[in-house]
């Protein structure tokens, strides 16, 4: 019997929340039973009474707000201890279209990967203004080359994870985990790839990327840190 969980990292997402839990599958192919989790961030408003009431299964809710990075960390926790044998993570934002979930998984079902990253049509986000569309494949391209895999959008949080490499899997950054779960996973020799996926019109802006350039300073950091971790010589 396989069980995914789907869990969606959250911080004030009462409203968007309303949008992107009635979309989520409950059916997938390959799959017996698909539950769904969100990490409740420190939120002050209503989003844990707002997800029960729309039918999640499980909630984590850290008492004060950690940032992304813990919070998808909670989270993947949790999914293991609630027996997933497939974790997908989603943005609260509906940014990702869920229609495109069994995409993700049919690899780690098939045994061909340990983690699927869903790769966005950056070209194509009408939101996306052209400097961040030059950045977004800069780092991708960053993170292909330091990490040695071949994953061609590196910020997407769309991603499936097995059970055995969400046990093998930590994050020491405190800002996000999308670059530095890539470039462990390489370093480790675990099986990683892409598949493209499609995205949902616009919902709000980033909670994530105030400004370009301290986005790129924190990312250029992560890329660095794990790299010397890893391979400091």
């Amino acid at each position: 019997m396989t069980k995914l969980i789907i869990q969606i990292p959250c911080f004030n997402e009462e409203q968007s929340l309303k949008v992107t839990l009635p979309l989520l599958p409950r059916e997938v192919p390959g799959i017996d039973e698909v539950e769904w989790l969100i990490i409740d961030d420190g939120s002050t408003d209503r989003t844990v009474e707002v997800a029960k009431e729309l039918g999640v299964d499980h909630v984590v809710q850290l008492i004060r707000h950690q940032g992304l990075a813990k919070g998808f960390m909670a989270g993947v926790r949790a999914c293991v201890e609630h027996g997933a044998d497939i974790i997908v993570n989603t943005d609260a934002d509906n940014q990702y279209n869920a229609d495109d979930i069994p995409l993700l998984v049919q690899p780690i079902l098939d045994g061909k990967a340990e983690i699927v990253v869903g790769t966005r049509p950056i070209s194509e986000i009408e939101h996306f203004s052209p400097l961040k569309k030059i950045f977004q494949k800069m780092g991708s391209w960053l993170v292909r080359k330091v990490s040695q895999t071949e994953v061609y959008d590196a910020p997407s949080g769309f991603r499936a994870i097995s059970r055995e490499a969400a046990m093998r899997m930590h994050v020491f950054s405190k800002y996000t985990y999308t670059l530095e779960t890539i470039i462990q996973a390489g370093k480790h020799g675990m099986a990683i790839m892409s598949v493209p996926i499609r995205t949902n019109d616009f919902l709000r802006e980033s909670r994530l990327i105030h400004s370009i350039p301290r986005y790129l300073s924190h990312s250029f950091n992560t890329v660095i840190r794990i790299f010397m971790t890893y391979q400091p010589m």
